[in-house]
């Protein structure tokens, strides 16, 4: 009698710590670009897409969702491995609504970035339009389950933030220097600086709107994607490290932003979750991790394509992107979202479990 009450003590304690940890992350709410994009994009006038196939051959039915890979994106697997849901589902996709995004919702947009003159580019989503959204998302919330609960949620929830390799190569590097640019305006360091403080301010924004745990995303290792590769004749087609450089520099005052804010903003848990050491060591040694091919990616030659010219007919195309690091010319196949999710989740989300 004795054992069977200890039994039933424990299993009650089990179940009690199991419902604290499910209570501490109700839902993941993300903003950012392409790497987190499950669709918004689909829903606005842009070039800026990936709903139709190849994409999303290897994603639950075969579906291109918008997803800019060939299944799911790291956010994703962060959020299954977090215990909240296999996928998060985009914003403004009519498929789903606020019961589907209490427990987590995507804003980002493709090709997006801290800069406002980066979401011109292509005609996407600035990141001041998705904290608009997510306004929304609140006003939504409170409706449905009331204004206690839905503010739990909203502080107990982690928001993920992964943006910035386009405000450099979609945009610094990519527009031609002139009157207006941001290469005439500012030096490398100083346009650094300049999406440093962006980044702050976005989440300051977050904070005072009743976050509590945020995820700020670092850059991958950019100029090892194959469209710089393709285009790095100079060097053979290496990775070009000026790239990789302003990459990790960027990184550094990220990392360096999280100390600081962590200090100022009185219960706020703020991690910096850094893809780049993670992506290098895959690049380096793909063997290690069951890739074959890192230089050029999976869709048509692998070489320059994205979204459209990644053509469903493609005799190019490879069979098996699971031996590849790369989906297209930006954007890694779904292995390697895995991967990188489970890093990212292991250095720093875990401490949210």
């Amino acid at each position: 009698m004795a054992y069977a009450y200890f039994i039933w003590f424990l299993l009650c304690q089990f179940l009690v710590f199991v419902s604290e940890i499910q209570a501490k992350l109700p839902a993941v709410i993300v903003f950012g670009d392409s790497s987190v994009d499950a669709g918004n994009n689909n829903f606005i006038p842009t070039v800026a897409r990936s709903n139709f196939q190849p994409y999303g051959r290897d994603f639950n039915g075969g579906r291109a969702t918008g997803r800019f890979s060939n299944g799911k994106i790291a956010t994703d697997f962060i959020s299954e491995a977090l215990g909240v849901k296999p996928t998060i589902p985009a914003y403004l996709d009519p498929a789903y609504n606020i019961s589907d995004f209490a427990t987590g919702v995507t804003f980002a947009s493709a090709a997006t970035g801290y800069d406002n003159a980066t979401s011109n580019v292509l005609a996407v989503i600035p990141m001041w339009k998705e904290l608009e959204y997510y306004k929304d998302y609140q006003k939504l919330l409170r409706a449905y389950l009331g204004e206690t609960k839905a503010n739990e949620i909203i502080s107990e929830a982690l928001h993920v933030i992964s943006a910035g390799t386009n405000d450099f190569l979609e945009n610094y590097y990519a527009m031609p220097a002139g009157p207006g640019s941001r290469r005439t305006q500012f030096t490398i360091t100083g346009y650094q600086d300049f999406l440093a403080d962006i980044a702050q301010n976005f989440v300051k924004s977050l904070y005072n709107l009743g976050a509590r745990k945020i995820s700020l995303g670092g850059l991958p290792p950019m100029g090892c994607m194959p469209l710089e590769r393709t285009t790095n004749l100079m060097g053979q087609h290496e990775c070009v490290e000026r790239y990789n450089n302003v990459a990790s520099q960027f990184n550094g005052k990220l990392s360096g932003l999280v100390l600081k804010l962590n200090k100022e903003l009185p219960g706020i848990k703020l991690v910096f979750s850094n893809p780049y050491f993670a992506f290098v060591q895959i690049i380096r040694r793909p063997a290690l991790y069951g890739f074959d091919v890192t230089t050029v990616a999976c869709c048509a030659t692998g070489m320059f394509e994205m979204g459209y010219a990644c053509a469903r007919d493609s005799m190019f195309s490879c069979t098996n992107a699971d031996k590849y690091v790369f989906w297209d010319a930006f954007h890694p196949t779904q292995k390697t979202n895995r991967i990188i999710a489970d890093h990212v989740v292991k250095s720093a989300l875990a401490k949210f479990l």
